[in-house]
């Protein structure tokens, strides 16, 4: 539900804040004050392309803001969540035109695209009387708004989960013919394989490969490197024999410093240190043997993998994986003809439960839909014309296509708006006033079933008067007992009938002139209804008639 609108800067107005609550709320006030400035502000707001026209006069920009409360708007805060725009129970929409042309958005002071503001603002309201802001032309719109007035949303998932599963096999099955001949696929994995299997890839082995290669490449320097450091350390000048004597020298003069103990004990543990390396040079070198066949074979060896590695395009470490990979996909096409043959099967079964639920959807929605085009039919009549018609016709699709996850049908509402014409799409019906009326008379025949919070009509009592009019309002008030209605009228017929009520005026200060938009009690609304029952001059008998007028809609 819209709570807040606020306009800064925004064509005539330069500063409007309005809270609002549940119910029908009229906005009445003189023409060209601005009635209509606060849909515009939610078209805007709804991702309307940007219009620098809109932006006041001596103004850089606009800046319009609008508050939703989301308790009654259960996939406006799911779309939040998953877009990862949520923030509590609440919603902020702001939207800023710039004088230049540009424009900016934020949903909960995030920035946003124009096209994820459209989509949260789908949920939130909408806006009847304006051929582009109409969600009831969109025909997924019509379909979603007759099986909720069907109640049928059982058979809807049942038929979007057969259809689902039918799509998911049959990409399965696309899948296993796109690869072509499976036994020529076996073949040439079983090649791969083959050559693979014939390698050592293991990590360890790597390692162990690389580590030979290396030993084997520098096997003469190691070796001279291993024998000057076995002469070091094992000959008549080495640092052992250095080292004894060293001590010897020191344990002499021990008795006149004590503490050259302690630099004698780090001596003997250097010394063993050093006949430990010794011996471990020595290890070395015995292990170390000038070898040109098996460095020739290692090699042979790395230059075999490092092939492998640029015909499967992965590092010489990743080829044990690519060979579990292969190995997968070997073991897959095993069975892939047994499987073709089961998708078949699948696929027929799934295609066959889809139109068993299908054809009890396509019943119920017969059923409904004459429901729906008889009693909308019969409030159109009721709106001010005579005649008009409304069909919701079901086109059935084509029995050899794919199941649809929507059903066997498509939906499309129709209308006739005098008698002896043609029903016609309501998307192709041209005057904006009885496109407003009969969008009025399919929400009040729905109860307001497309679960959109608010609905906003724009003028909707154009061109009727009387008793029209007030059969107008009286519907708008039945449509605000389950929505939260927002409309702008001219009618005091339709203004009485409002849980709330707004009056716009203009003035001219400094010598601008500005909008100005004030919520009325109950004895500045009897004077704005005798003013809109009697013009410029209102006196006694058009503020009887206004009182009457609420009076009624009591």
């Amino acid at each position: 539900m819209l709570t807040r609108l606020v306009l800064r800067d925004f064509a005539i107005a330069a500063a409007i804040e309005l809270e609002f609550g549940p119910g029908l709320t009229v906005i009445s006030g003189e023409t060209g004050a601005g009635k209509s400035l606060l849909v515009d502000a939610l078209g805007f707001l709804g991702g309307q392309r940007a219009d620098s026209g809109m932006v006041r006069h001596g103004a850089e920009r606009a800046e319009l803001t609008a508050q939703f409360a989301l308790t009654d708007a259960a996939p406006a805060m799911d779309w939040l969540r998953v877009q990862e725009f949520d923030d509590g129970d609440e919603c902020q929409l702001r939207r800023t035109l710039r004088a230049d042309g540009g424009s900016r958005a934020w949903i909960n002071g995030r920035p946003a695209t124009l096209a994820q503001v459209a989509e949260l603002a789908a949920l939130l309201f909408e806006i009847h009387g304006q051929h582009e802001q109409q969600a009831l032309l969109s025909r997924p719109a019509q379909r979603e708004l007759l099986d909720a007035y069907a109640g049928h949303d059982a058979l809807v998932a049942i038929v979007r989960t057969h259809a689902t599963r039918w799509r998911e096999l049959a990409r399965e099955r696309e899948a296993l013919l796109a690869r072509g001949d499976a036994s020529e696929r076996r073949d040439w994995l079983r090649h791969q394989l083959d050559e693979l299997d014939a390698e050592a890839l293991d990590a360890e082995s790597l390692a162990e490969l690389d580590r030979g290669h290396r030993r084997q490449s520098h096997a003469a320097a190691l070796i001279a490197a291993c024998e000057e450091a076995g002469e070091r350390l094992g000959g008549e000048s080495s640092l052992p024999l250095q080292l004894q004597r060293l001590r010897q020298s020191l344990q002499r003069e021990v008795a006149h410093e004590p503490r050259l103990e302690e630099v004698d004990a780090m001596l003997d543990s250097a010394a063993i240190q050093l006949d430990e390396a010794a011996a471990l040079v020595e290890r070395i070198r015995s292990d170390l043997d000038l070898d040109p066949e098996a460095l020739a074979a290692m090699e042979r060896r790395l230059s075999r993998l490092q092939d492998l590695a640029r015909k499967h395009r992965v590092p010489l470490d990743k080829l044990a994986a690519q060979r579990e990979t292969l190995a997968a996909e070997h073991e897959s096409l095993a069975d892939v003809g047994q499987r073709l043959a089961e998708l078949v099967q699948e696929l027929d079964g799934e295609r066959g439960s889809w139109r068993e639920a299908a054809d009890a959807l396509g019943a119920s929605r017969h059923k409904a839909a004459k429901s729906l085009s008889d009693e909308t039919s019969r409030l159109i009549g009721e709106l001010g014309m005579a005649g008009g018609r409304f069909e919701v016709a079901l086109e059935t699709n084509d029995g050899d296509a794919d199941p649809d996850p929507n059903g066997g049908e498509r939906v499309e509402f129709l209308v006739s708006a005098n008698a002896g014409q043609p029903p016609r799409p309501l998307r192709k019906v041209a005057s904006g006033g009885e496109l407003s009326r009969i969008s009025l008379a399919i929400e009040v025949a729905a109860l307001g079933l497309d679960a959109v919070p608010t609905m906003v009509f724009d003028e909707v009592d154009s061109g009727i008067g009387g008793a029209v009019a007030q059969i107008v309002g009286r519907q708008l008030r039945a449509l605000g007992g389950k929505r939260q209605v927002l409309c702008v009228t001219h009618l005091p017929q339709v203004a009485a009938q409002g849980h709330a009520h707004w009056r716009v005026s203009k003035a001219a200060s400094a010598g601008v002139t500005q909008s100005e938009v004030r919520a009325l009690d109950a004895k500045q609304r009897i004077a704005e209804l005798a003013r809109m029952l009697g013009g410029v001059e209102v006196g006694d008998e058009a503020r009887a008639a206004a009182r009457k007028l609420l009076a009624d809609a009591l």
